[in-house]
């Protein structure tokens, strides 16, 4: 699995219109599956993300987690984290998960966060989405699961 991970004072995301996840200060995650992920990677991803240390303490060091600053997270679906850009002009996507598969990961990374602790409201898999945020810092970061695939 691979992750954007972005420290944000807020952010949203709209379908059609409609908005389906909303959060105040937290973090914006933009999820990738590949077709090796399953259950224990998602697993992990969530608790490495929770716990990651991108926050400022009180005196401006980079020293909390989502976990103690008690954040929210939004989380959107995005396949093409796995785009192959190496060849051509055309993105290869070839290395992000089958629909069904991604999905389900998508879900059980959601829950995976909550069953933290942590308010997390989402995008809805397969949309067309519009994403807004306030990118706090910035901090922007790649947060990947491939050590623990099996």
């Amino acid at each position: 699995m691979r992750a954007v991970v972005q420290r944000v004072s807020s952010a949203r995301v709209e379908v059609e219109g409609v908005v389906t996840g909303e959060i105040g200060p937290g973090l914006l995650i933009l999820l990738g599956v590949s077709p090796t992920d399953g259950e224990a990677q998602a697993q992990y991803l969530a608790r490495k993300i929770a716990e990651l240390r991108i926050f400022e303490d009180a005196n401006q060091k980079m020293n909390l987690s989502l976990l103690e600053t008690r954040g929210s997270a939004l989380v959107v679906s995005q396949f093409t984290l796995y785009g192959d850009c190496r060849k051509g002009r055309r993105p290869n996507f070839s290395q992000a998960a089958p629909g069904p598969q991604a999905e389900a990961l998508y879900l059980y990374f959601i829950e995976r966060l909550k069953a933290l602790g942590l308010p997390t409201a989402q995008g809805r898999f397969g949309a067309m989405m519009e994403v807004s945020l306030v990118n706090q810092g910035p901090v922007t970061l790649i947060v990947e699961s491939r050590e623990e695939n099996s």
